[in-house]
């Protein structure tokens, strides 16, 4: 699970066409609305957020959520995961700690609301990449998200793209495959997400995804970057932005 935060201010550009509920701070200033993206594994989601990283550097940042697995080689503590014991991860679930968790193979994963509420302060776009599980506890927490589900082209075309990554056993994959035809039906549900891509033709669904996420973000204050204004001022009408692909 990964967290993308995108930075987002400046005056209200007429590109934006849609008007959306905004947070509001403290200090009075409105705050960005989160984008949740969700999908199986092997839908592309990760390819398609990191091309938004290498064509906007310094405009995204990845967080980094908790989870109760154990590291793999070559990940560190507080880079890709925060990772804690089980216990650990149960009393916070306990004291409310989380905006969203879920199970997979015996390990738990989640989004901090800490997290979260800190990215939101400092006026960035949190980008939520979760699981439909976790899908169901957000919206049942008191957030305003943009919802993106992203799906293959069919369930063959996945199975073909986990098999050729060749890291998993043959019961871990046909794991994945039975999660995924469960994260497929509730994707595809009507009123679940308000915009799906099916992700077939990469370089057309990365530009389907930075549409959708130019026309559900307003700028909320003046000062913002030449970075994250370079991503504002894309020429959201020449893109698809449809909820139905």
């Amino acid at each position: 699970m990964f967290v993308l935060w995108r930075g987002l201010s400046g005056q209200v550009r007429s590109t934006v066409s849609l008007t959306l509920r905004r947070y509001v701070s403290v200090s009075g200033m409105a705050l960005p609305r989160p984008v949740v993206i969700c999908g199986p594994s092997g839908s592309g989601k990760s390819t398609l957020y990191n091309k938004l990283l290498k064509e906007f550097p310094g405009a995204f940042q990845l967080s980094v959520s908790h989870t109760t697995r154990q590291p793999r080689p070559g990940e560190l503590n507080g880079r890709e995961y925060h990772f804690i014991n089980r216990d650990q991860f149960l009393e916070n679930i306990k004291q409310g700690d989380f905006l969203e968790w879920a199970e997979f193979s015996g390990n738990i994963y989640g989004t901090s609301k800490k997290a979260l509420e800190e990215v939101q302060g400092n006026n960035v776009i949190p980008i939520l990449d979760i699981d439909t599980q976790g899908v169901r506890n957000v919206k049942k927490a008191s957030l305003d998200a943009v919802y993106i589900f992203i799906k293959p082209p069919s369930i063959d075309v996945l199975e073909k793209r986990l098999r050729s990554r060749k890291t998993e056993t043959e019961e871990a994959l046909q794991k994945r495959l039975s999660a995924a035809r469960n994260e497929l039906e509730y994707g595809l549900k009507p009123g679940n997400f308000q915009h799906i891509i099916t992700n077939d033709d990469l370089d057309v669904a990365y530009e389907k995804l930075k549409g959708i996420l130019i026309k559900s973000q307003m700028p909320m204050a003046t000062g913002s970057s030449s970075v994250v204004n370079s991503f504002l001022d894309k020429p959201a009408a020449s893109v698809n932005t449809s909820s139905q692909d």
